[in-house]
Order: C-alpha cells, then structure tokens, then sequence
C-alpha cells in the first residue's frame, strides 16, 4: 500500500527509523518488497537522478507499481533523491511519488530557501511532501581545519528560519555523514550535538541522515580478495549511532552503498568462483538472497520491524 512520507513520520518520531533505500533494478526492488513483506515493516523506495537516466523513471516506477502487486501486504512511500527542478517537478506532475526532494544545499542560504519554497508551494498543490537540505553531506575531508569541517554541518541556529520560510516538511540534515563513507579518520562519527540542538529548535519536526550506509569493511575485503581494488579506510555509520540518532528526531535513513557493496561481493565472488558460468539470473538470485537479508537485519535495527500495523 502506497502512503505518505508524512504519515510515515508521524508514527515514527522518536521511536523508530524508515530505512529509504535507492534502486535501480528489479533484483532490488523484488528485494526490499519481499524483506518488508516478511518483516511487516514500513519503508521508503526511492530513485537518483542517476538512475532514472539508467533505467528510465517510466521502467523503474513501472516495476516499483509491478511490485506492489506482487506483495500487497507491503508499506510503503516512493521518493525522488536528491533531484532538481526538473526531477522534481517531472515527479510531482506523474502523480507517482509521495515525496520528493530538492537539493539546493550547495547554494547559499537565501537562494536555498527560494529554490526549496518554490518547489514546496508546487508539491503542497498535489498532495506531495519534501524533504530539503541544509549543510554539505558530500562529506568532511580529513585535511580541513576545525572551523572548515564545522562550516560544512547544518547550523542549528539557521534551521528554523530555513524551515519557516520554505514550508518543508522534512530536513536533511549535515551531521558527519557522506555518500558512500565517512571522509575523515579518527573515529570521529555523528554530531550528536548538532542533531540535539537542531531537535531543541525544531522539536518534533522529522529529520533525514543521508549516507546511512554500514560500509561493512568484511564486504569490502571479501570484494578485494575476489579481484576488486576498494580501499579499506573507509567507515560507514555504526549500528549504535543509528539508533541513538532516532532519539534526536532522525525519521529516515537513506541507504545506498551497502546495497551496491553486496551486488559486487555476489558477482565478483561468483564469477570467480565459477568462471565457466555465463548465466546473469544465477548471481543475480544470490544477490536478491542476500539483500533480503540485509534489509531483514536492517529493519531490526531502525526499530521498524512489525509497524507497519501502526500505518494501516
């Protein structure tokens, strides 16, 4: 059943996390449907920008539609990430997403509240949420000085003029996260008073951590030892800080890496355990196998296993 991001959130403030993971093929989506299913969890599907231009946003939404079928009892929210005005509106007029996001952040902060609000006034006529974003989620090299790095988080003190003048309805926040890993050694992690402040300021409004990704570095060696040549230094968010950042308002939590971790493990693990094999379906099947299960683990972990009761 297709639902509202805002029903979502509403259920899960402060109790437990959506895990909102980007797709871009049928193993993926058969995948997380089938896990969700099993686990009578609630969760977010969403598309890039990237992979509507790969799989054509007619095919993926075509699939994604196809799926709902196939595992009626599933609940769930479909999202555009990190999209544009022409990603975004596309999506709003299709009548096929209930949320998208706008991604202005690398603006400055006025013309990032114009963009946001434009889009906002838009998706509020069609019955659709947004999510927008404040602070730099690229990631925070290593070799950047103290004031640098925190010029890069989400400043608390900015979020509730940025959300009062933009009418969003859900925030992206800069807390120490990028897409894919970490970018800086030493343990350093989430920024706990970051996400404390913000919550202070904006209570009970719904907060997004983007790169909620593990980065499991057993995938990775196991990766490296079937020919691949990832680096090993890089560190995903940690079990403990996901569930700690619940607390503090954290309502979703994109996953990407880790599922595109796991397709390479499988292929370069199959093919070179069997090279006489030509066949796509057979690693493909081991795949949706271990993704399944990943997200089942995943599930457990945000809490949201068996709330989908909650929803219906």
């Amino acid at each position: 059943m297709l639902v509202s991001t805002k029903t979502l959130f509403d259920k899960c403030y402060g109790k437990f996390a959506i895990a909102a993971v980007n797709v871009w093929s049928m193993e993926q989506i058969h995948a997380l449907f089938s896990a969700a299913e099993k686990a009578n969890s609630p969760f977010i599907i969403q598309m890039t920008p990237v992979a509507r231009n790969y799989a054509h946003r007619t095919m993926l939404m075509g699939m994604i539609q196809a799926a709902a079928k196939i595992y009626p009892k599933a609940i769930f929210a479909t999202h555009i990430d990190h999209g544009n005005e022409e990603h975004v509106l596309d999506a709003i007029a299709s009548g096929n997403f209930t949320s998208v996001m706008i991604d202005a952040s690398h603006d400055p902060f006025e013309e990032n509240v114009k963009r946001t609000k434009a889009i906002v006034v838009k998706a509020h006529e069609k019955g659709v949420v947004v999510e927008a974003e404040l602070g730099v989620l690229s990631g925070v090299e290593d070799d950047l000085s103290v004031d640098e790095k925190h010029a890069l988080y989400t400043q608390p003190e900015e979020v509730k003029a940025f959300v009062q003048q933009t009418g969003c309805d859900s925030l992206a926040v800069a807390v120490g996260t990028s897409h894919g890993a970490y970018k800086f050694s030493g343990g350093v992690g989430l920024q706990f008073d970051i996400l404390m402040e913000t919550q202070r300021i904006l209570p009970g409004f719904p907060l997004v951590l983007h790169g909620g990704s593990a980065v499991d570095i057993n995938e990775i060696r196991r990766i490296n030892e079937a020919g691949g040549q990832l680096g090993e230094s890089a560190k995903g968010v940690s079990a403990d800080e996901l569930v700690k950042s619940i607390q503090y308002g954290v309502c979703k939590v994109n996953i990407a890496t880790d599922a595109r971790l796991i397709w390479t493990r499988v292929h370069r693990e199959y093919f070179r355990d069997s090279p006489e094999m030509f066949d796509p379906i057979a690693p493909e099947k081991i795949y949706m196998e271990y993704l399944e299960q990943f997200m089942l683990q995943k599930f457990d972990l945000l809490g949201s296993t068996g709330k989908s009761t909650l929803i219906k």
